[in-house]
């Protein structure tokens, strides 16, 4: 019999834990982000007004799935939407879990008033999103979506029905040619590295060309800076200055990339706890990283189709092979994203796993 729980956050981060097995290749964030993430009184999109709601299903005491559930008012009105969103759907392969999880948050959408329940988006379409619905062997890098093949299944059989597909890729580093591809110095630009003396400042400045750059994508919302400094959490910690820039050109900011090295090892190694082994697995973590990710990469729109953004992801592949990293992770691309798809494909980059958003009608 299952018991579902509501607002158990101990029960959240643990339960994806006892639902999956280690071959199946999850790692979780960091046991506090996961708190922050729920955190009424912390996350600025709860502060900004939605609602929410978050589950766990438990079976013999065990936690063995989980589930979010809100309201994104900004999103909806924005885009002329009425759904409410889900996120952090983790299950083991057992049906009655699934669907005492995925009733409760049908109930809460249209307790909310909502026509529609679209996920997974662990919390916004800023962060991790998608279903992964190809690709399940795949090592993924951080701020990658992963789940075995049951949790397509079992939400096509509570009524989901997949669209919005997506892509990750993966570029071996190794095999890449030397990249030749570059930005004029006399016309103006210039690379502002992103490290600890200058942090605040270009994290803001990136802010401003991510959400300029990504107006007009589908389902974005600009973010505010208290919502992109607490998405950024500890990432100061954990940069490396040489992956990371803004491009300016005459001083001002047109272009970003943000690119970290992949923490997945170092969760992994301690299960994404910070403990009295923690010092240590992050020493090794640092001493062997070769694998690095793009968290996101963004160009102002009247800059779009004039090179720049083949120059500045040559500029830091460049970079990742002279610091001696092997390998490199590209988060999401929709299949609508046709110049971010080119751009993977002038690289050499190869998909790495299929994702789709699932949704379901509410009447």
């Amino acid at each position: 019999m299952i018991e579902l729980r509501v607002g158990d956050s101990r029960a959240f981060f643990e339960a994806p834990f006892h639902a999956y097995r280690p071959g199946d290749g999850y790692v979780s964030p960091l046991r506090g982000d996961i708190l922050r993430m729920l955190d009424a009184k912390a996350n600025p999109l709860w502060l900004s007004g939605n609602p929410f709601r978050f589950w766990t299903a438990h079976r013999q005491g065990r936690p063995v799935g989980r589930i979010i559930a809100h309201v994104h008012g900004q999103s909806n009105t924005r885009h002329g939407t009425n759904r409410a969103q889900f996120g952090f759907f983790d299950c083991a392969d057992d049906a009655e879990a699934a669907a005492a999880l995925l009733d409760a948050a049908a109930s809460f959408a249209r307790q909310s008033g909502k026509t529609e329940l679209v996920g997974n988006f662990n919390l916004t379409a800023m962060q991790q999103a998608g279903v992964v619905t190809d690709g399940f062997s795949a090592r993924a890098y951080t701020d990658m979506v992963v789940n075995p093949p049951h949790i397509p299944a079992l939400l096509a059989a509570n009524g989901f029905e997949p669209f919005f597909p997506m892509t990750t890729f993966e570029l071996d580093i190794r095999a890449v040619a030397p990249q030749t591809r570059a930005l004029d110095p006399s016309a103006g630009f210039s690379f502002a590295p992103i490290e600890r003396r200058s942090f605040p400042e270009r994290m803001e400045q990136a802010r401003l060309v991510l959400n300029g750059g990504f107006d007009k994508n589908p389902m974005f919302v600009p973010l505010t800076p208290d919502e992109f400094r607490f998405q950024a959490g500890e990432m100061m910690s954990i940069l490396d200055p040489r992956l990371s820039s803004v491009l300016l050109k005459n001083g001002r900011p047109v272009g970003t990339i943000v690119c970290i090295p992949d923490l997945n090892g170092l969760l992994a190694a301690t299960r994404s706890r910070i403990g009295l082994l923690t010092p240590f697995h992050y020493l090794r973590y640092r001493l062997r990283r070769r694998r690095a990710v793009i968290i996101f990469y963004s160009v102002i729109p009247d800059l779009h189709g004039q090179g720049v953004m083949g120059a500045m992801l040559a500029r830091t592949v460049t970079a990742l092979k002279d610091a001696g990293y092997e390998s490199l992770g590209v988060t999401w691309i929709s299949d609508v994203n046709a110049a971010s798809l080119r751009q993977m494909e002038r690289l050499g980059a190869r998909p790495l796993q299929r994702l789709h958003l699932f949704r379901k009608g509410l009447s």
